[in-house]
């Protein structure tokens, strides 16, 4: 029997007096977490939830986060971890879409909830995970579980669903991934090879806790009774200070988090000895980073890792070892590795079958990371699935010796700081502009993303508008991270395909001209 709190209980019987987790002053041991987990489970519960009931949560890094991962598990709730980037309206999408009926909400979000609490009338509970005083007509996480009973595990386990992880749609819309406990255990297995998880392993949340990246990490950490350090945000001058002064043994960044981390004049004066294998992927790294991280952390391994939120995330990892031959870093560095053990990996053509090694095909992968399916969209789902294989829309080479090489998309996905934006989503905020007659949304190179979302449009007739209103009106409707940071004005029609399609490799040639264009 699989189950997430079978890692939870592990970790009671073997370092139950040993620090859990640490977050600012607060911190506590593997059984008060246990125990306080299983409370959470009892509130919720009594608040009338019911196994196989979605629950949100949408706050920043912190031991709550995690304390909610297991607690929900125990209850056999799913957990629907929401963006902290997300615009309202797109909050509000996801709730709405998952059937949540309950969220778990701290500071930094209740602000938000007069937009969103309104659209969202299925969520009947909020539970306040913050410091501050609870707001009205919300249960204080800490009251709460200090006065209800420790519940029992409610068995949820094996294929039982665990949890909702949202991807982004080529046509606009989210994807819910269905995770199982299946998943979610043998994706920790496939993780365990990454690094010498232990007792004595210090784990840093540096990464969003909503990210399946950070959540890899999550579990096999729990399971080995290592200790949990949590940053609320990404900062290179707090993470630095914390690694030095929590001896954090074990980091996984996004390449831009590790970007402003090597290039962070702290990197040289903090006393970061403790820290052995920092790990990264979700989106580009350029190589002139990675050869400076080494520079700077001469002392660290460094390890790749490749996958989707599909395959719960991993697919891959480039292991540092491997990266050595003969005493020499060699041109592995540029490679996403090979298959991990319960996902095999394949470069497949159209018709599903193997390519020749140095041929690019499409990525796919088969196992039991991968997903149960999308949340209400089984057209979507056989589609992915087809064929027995996972299709990740990536196209790659694989060598002879097994390593998967990633040369391009083959789906109009952006990858922008670690964050995964489409260019239909974009292109739907622009075109709400009433200047827009025709937009393409591609991604560009750029030294601190990775990529840049680059906007190309052209107007109607006699209107007209500035760049800076067509980003700010994307603003409007859109996260962030997802607009534009650049636009470009084009006076004559974009370029299409004979099927009236407009040709987006046309359009980012000069931008990648000379360039590789790989994803990580």
């Amino acid at each position: 029997m699989s189950q997430i709190t079978q890692f939870l209980r592990r970790a009671v019987q073997i370092n139950g007096r040993g620090v859990a987790t640490i977050c600012g002053d607060r911190r506590q041991d593997w059984a008060s977490f246990a125990d306080r987990a299983a409370r959470l489970a009892g509130v919720l519960a009594g608040l009338g939830f019911k196994p196989g009931d979605r629950i949100g949560i949408l706050a920043l890094n912190s031991d709550r986060y995690l304390e909610s991962f297991f607690g929900l598990a125990q209850g056999g709730f799913v957990f629907v971890p929401i963006n902290t980037r997300l615009a309202p309206p797109e909050i509000v999408f996801w709730l709405s879409d998952s059937g949540c009926s309950g969220l778990l909400v701290d500071d930094a979000f209740v602000p938000v909830l007069p937009k969103v609490l309104p659209e969202t009338p299925d969520v009947r509970h909020i539970v306040y995970i913050g410091d501050g005083p609870t707001p009205d007509g919300q249960w204080s996480y800490e009251a709460s579980i200090a006065e209800a009973a420790p519940a029992e595990d409610a068995g949820r386990c094996d294929e039982d669903m665990a949890g909702i992880f949202y991807t982004g749609g080529t046509t606009g819309r989210s994807k819910g991934v269905m995770l199982s406990h299946n998943n979610i255990l043998s994706n920790a297995h496939n993780m365990s090879t990454a690094a010498p998880f232990r007792q004595q392993t210090c784990y840093i949340h540096a990464a969003p806790m909503f990210h399946l990246a950070d959540g890899a990490m999550t579990f096999i950490v729990t399971a080995n009774g290592g200790r949990h350090v949590f940053l609320p945000r990404f900062d290179p001058a707090a993470f630095l200070r914390i690694v030095e002064a929590q001896g954090v043994t074990t980091a996984l960044l996004v390449p831009t988090m590790i970007n402003m981390l090597v290039h962070h004049p702290d990197v040289t004066t903090r006393n970061i000895s403790s820290l052995e294998d920092l790990l990264y992927g979700a989106s580009p790294m350029p190589e002139a980073v990675i050869m400076r991280a080494i520079e700077v952390m001469p002392k660290v391994r460094f390890t790749q890792a490749y996958g989707q939120s599909e395959a719960s995330p991993l697919m891959t990892l480039c292991l540092w070892d491997s990266l050595w031959i003969d005493g020499k870093l060699s041109n592995r560095i540029k490679s996403a590795g090979r298959g991990v053990l319960d996902c095999e990996v394949a470069v497949l053509d159209e018709n599903d079958r193997e390519v020749p090694r140095g041929t690019v095909g499409e990525i796919c992968g088969r196992g039991k990371t991968v997903m149960m399916g999308y949340w209400k969209q089984p057209e979507l789902t056989a589609h992915t699935l087809r064929n027995g294989w996972l299709h990740t829309g990536d196209g790659g080479t694989m060598d002879d010796d097994g390593f998967i090489y990633i040369v391009d998309r083959v789906k109009d996905m952006i990858v922008s700081g670690g964050e995964n934006v489409y260019s239909a989503e974009v292109e739907e905020a622009l075109y709400a502009h009433p200047a827009v007659a025709e937009c393409a949304v591609i991604g560009v190179p750029d030294d601190t993303w990775g990529e840049r979302v680059h906007a190309i449009v052209r107007f109607k007739p006699d209107m007209s508008a500035t760049e800076q209103e067509l980003i700010s009106a994307c603003h409007q409707r859109i996260a962030n991270y997802k607009c534009p940071r650049s636009v470009v004005i084009q006076h004559e029609p974009l370029p299409l395909s004979g099927a009236g399609k407009i040709l987006k490799s046309e359009l980012r040639q000069p931008y990648w001209a000379g360039r590789e264009k790989r994803v990580n």
